[in-house]
C-alpha cells in the first residue's frame, strides 16, 4: 500500500500567516533535487509553483541549505525531498520546515520498503538511490499526486490523471532500458562507477555493480579500496569505468591509473548523471531523458571486446 510521508499538514500554513493554496492561486513548491522536481513538475503542472534547491551537476549528499534556500522553503506551501537520507545534511532544516507548518514529503519513502535496498556500507540504511530503478520511481507518481490532491482537492483528478499518464510512460520506457541492457552478455554487464548509486540500476537491469565510494560521496576510498577494485577490473578485463556529474573526476581517473599499472588498459567509458539531472534544454534535462543518456552511455562503452 502507498503510504505518504508529510510530516505537517497543509492546513497549519494557515496559523503561520500563509494562504491557502485556493487563495494564493499556484501551490507554491519547493523541491530539492532535480529528479524529484521533475516528478512534481510532470504531474504538479500549471496548478503549481516550483522551485528547485540544487542545480544539475550538484551533489545532494553533501549540499547544505543556504540562507536563500531556508527563505524559500519558508515561503513554500510544500516541501518535497527525495528522503531516505539522500539529503543528508539538510535534515534538520527540513524538519524544522515541517514544525513551522510547511507540509514535507519524502518522496523515496513513499515506495514500499521491501524494495528498498539496505547497505551495510551506509550504516544499515536504506540506499537512497531509487529512481534508477525506472519501474520502482514510476511509482512514486501516485505519492506525488495523493500529496498534491491533499494540498488542492479541487485539482486532484488532474493531479491524478498526470500521474497515471506518467506512470504509463515509466513503465513502458522500463521495458526500453530492460531491452537495451539486453544487447549486451550477462558478463559485460559490470558497472564501475565513482560512487555507489548505482545498486537499484544492477538490480532492475541485471548488471553487477561496483563504486569507489560509498553509497554517500562524504565517504572516501583509501588505496587498499582502489587497489581491490583495480585488480578485479583488470581480472575481469572490464573494458570501461565511468566518471559521474555529481563527483570530481580524479577519483576515477585514480582507478583507471591503478588498473593500468596492473597492465590492463580500461577506458573511461563516459560521464553517468547519477545524483541530478543534466542541463535544462537539453536531452538529459529531464528524468527520462537522464536514464537514456545513461544507458546508451554504459551499452555503448561496456560493449567493446576485450
Amino acid at each position: 500500500m502507498r503510504r505518504i510521508v508529510i510530516l505537517a499538514v497543509s492546513t497549519a500554513i494557515l496559523a503561520c500567516g500563509g494562504q491557502a493554496p485556493e487563495e494564493s492561486g499556484r501551490l507554491r513548491v519547493v523541491a530539492t533535487t532535480t529528479i524529484v522536481g521533475d516528478l512534481v513538475r510532470t504531474i504538479g503542472g500549471s496548478e503549481v509553483q516550483l522551485e528547485v534547491l540544487m542545480g544539475p551537476g550538484v551533489d545532494p549528499h553533501l549540499y547544505k541549505a543556504s540562507a536563500g534556500d531556508v527563505r524559500r522553503m519558508s515561503s513554500a506551501e510544500a516541501i518535497f525531498y527525495n528522503g531516505l537520507h539522500l539529503e543528508g545534511k539538510m535534515t534538520e532544516v527540513l524538519q524544522r520546515m515541517g514544525e513551522r507548518g510547511v507540509t514535507t514529503v519524502a518522496v523515496g519513502e513513499c515506495l514500499p520498503a521491501d524494495e528498498l535496498i539496505t547497505s551495510a556500507a551506509f550504516s544499515g540504511l536504506h540506499d537512497p538511490h531509487v529512481w534508477f530503478d525506472v519501474g520502482l520511481w514510476a511509482q512514486a507518481t501516485h505519492c506525488v499526486a495523493d500529496a498534491l490532491a491533499e494540498l488542492v482537492p479541487a485539482h486532484a483528478d488532474a493531479f491524478r490523471n498526470r500521474a497515471q499518464a506518467y506512470n504509463d510512460e515509466l513503465m513502458e520506457f522500463d521495458g526500453w532500458v530492460r531491452g537495451r541492457a539486453g544487447d549486451l552478455e550477462p558478463e559485460q554487464r559490470v558497472l564501475v562507477t565513482a560512487h555507489d548509486a548505482f545498486s537499484y540500476f544492477g538490480r532492475a537491469y541485471n548488471f553487477e555493480v561496483f563504486g569507489l565510494l560509498g553509497v554517500s560521496t562524504a565517504s572516501e576510498a583509501g588505496t587498499s579500496d582502489v587497489k581491490e577494485l583495480a585488480h578485479f577490473i583488470a581480472e575481469r578485463r572490464v573494458p570501461a569505468i565511468f566518471v559521474e556529474t555529481s563527483v570530481p573526476p580524479r577519483y576515477v581517473q585514480a582507478l583507471k591509473e591503478a588498473v593500468e599499472a596492473q597492465g590492463f588498459a580500461v577506458e573511461i567509458g563516459g560521464t553517468l548523471y547519477s545524483d541530478s539531472l543534466g542541463d535544462p534544454g537539453t536531452p538529459a534535462g529531464t528524468y527520462v531523458g537522464t536514464v537514456r543518456a545513461n544507458v546508451e552511455t554504459i551499452v555503448t562503452a561496456l560493449a567493446v571486446e576485450q
